[in-house]
């Protein structure tokens, strides 16, 4: 036989199938029961004593039996509040039901069918909105008004009052429920945010690593064929090579485990006092070392450096990112022999220009690989721009503008 714990995984909390327990673990049992003992308390004594000494509606004779079952009838609407947490719908309509069935054979005087109020109140909480309208419409509502109509003995002033109890309780009941939605709206929002800027955080990263990796191993790559060249005439030179290759390797794998212990969230990614990174990203004061790998290279590099300001860390690190990957795509494929690399900040911008005298651009529309991607947007993402084409020096121009309000 199946226990409870099995029976409650099979359906959600509230969703009314037949897996759902009537008390599950966690849930405060004065839940369930506080509506059973107040409709209990409200209706059963009272209805009681009036079935034995007072009249009974127009819908029954006044035998023993019509008077134990107008108890019995409160009563069975009472009870059936009990299964309200595991089917909603199903007991609204029956509590419906047998509070009508009251009011067409019960007492003529009697207390307000308070068990139709929670019953319809919790039907709309707990997803029944169907069930409950459609209940109270055809069970309670048209019967009593069908019987009022042709004239059949009923309290008014019973009816009346139920009716504005019921009101009262399918408003509340619509407050909570609406309120709930917008919680629950609100935190699929949370999560939308959450799983979006997690995401732009890897993007963020991958651009990094494509960064980091493709400039260094291009710097390798133009090394050790300089070495390769020169091992058996200029051994000093094809020492320096292997020299330079042990630095690019070196820094790039610094830079590589700084962001390996970001996606690890590594304490020793940050100062345990501040928080502050340990290893800081990039910025701009990195610009001559990529000056200094083009001269190791054998390529005439230029750095012009104009600001006036103090660019933020979000905007240093990306316009450095832009530089690295334009002075990566120049080593591999510009085969260049001068560049100029130029940062002014004019007009409330910041720009930054490459620009060599290598192949230059391809004829027709430039394909736009995962660097010239990364490069743009990284611009865009500071509110700028990216633009590339053909540079003054006949190759390739890489030109980035920043407003000088992207600050970090």
């Amino acid at each position: 036989m199946p226990s409870v714990e099995t029976n409650a995984a099979q359906g959600r909390p509230g969703d009314g199938r037949f897996g759902d327990p009537l008390i599950r673990p966690g849930r405060p049992v004065w839940r369930l029961w506080a509506p059973v003992v107040v409709s209990f308390v409200v209706q059963v004594p009272a209805t009681a004593a009036l079935a034995l000494h007072g009249s009974l509606a127009a819908g029954a004779d006044a035998s023993a039996w019509s008077r134990l079952s107008a108890v019995l009838t409160v009563l069975g609407a009472v009870l059936a509040l009990l299964a309200a947490r595991r089917s909603p719908g199903p007991t609204v309509a029956v509590v419906a039901v047998l509070s009508s069935a009251s009011m067409l054979t019960g007492p003529v005087w009697g207390p307000p069918a308070v068990a139709l109020a929670f019953a319809a109140g919790s039907g709309i909480v707990r997803g029944a909105r169907g069930w409950a309208y459609l209940s109270l419409g055809l069970a309670w509502v048209l019967p009593l008004a069908a019987a009022l109509a042709v004239g059949w003995g009923l309290s008014g002033f019973r009816i009346g009052v139920t009716t504005v109890v019921v009101v009262i309780a399918v408003l509340l009941a619509e407050g909570l429920r609406a309120r709930r939605e917008q919680l629950r709206a609100f935190r699929i929002r949370q999560g939308e945010r959450r799983a979006s800027a997690a995401q732009e955080e890897r993007v963020r990263i991958a651009r990094d690593l494509h960064d980091v990796i493709a400039h260094s191993l291009a710097q390798i790559a133009v090394q050790a064929g300089m070495g390769l060249h020169l091992m058996d005439s200029q051994p000093e030179r094809a020492r320096e090579a292997l020299t330079n290759i042990r630095m690019a390797s070196t820094t790039s794998l610094d830079e590589v485990r700084g962001l390996l212990d970001v996606l690890r969230g590594s304490d020793g990614a940050a100062d345990p006092a501040t928080g502050a990174p340990t290893r800081p990203g990039p910025d701009l004061t990195a610009l001559p070392l990529l000056a200094e790998a083009l001269r190791e290279q054998g390529v005439e590099a230029v750095l012009e450096q104009h600001l006036t300001t103090q660019p933020g860390v979000a905007v240093q690190s990306a316009l450095y990112r832009i530089a690295q990957e334009s002075v990566t795509n120049i080593l591999r494929h510009a085969r260049a022999r001068r560049v100029v690399i130029e940062l002014v900040e004019a007009d409330g911008v910041y720009r930054l220009c490459v620009t060599d005298d290598g192949v230059g651009a391809p004829a027709g529309p430039a394909e736009r690989g995962n660097g010239l991607l990364g490069m743009t947007e990284r611009a865009e993402l500071l509110g700028g721009t990216l633009e590339t084409g053909r540079s003054p020096l006949g190759g390739f121009r890489v030109e980035a503008r920043v407003p000088v309000r992207g600050v970090a």
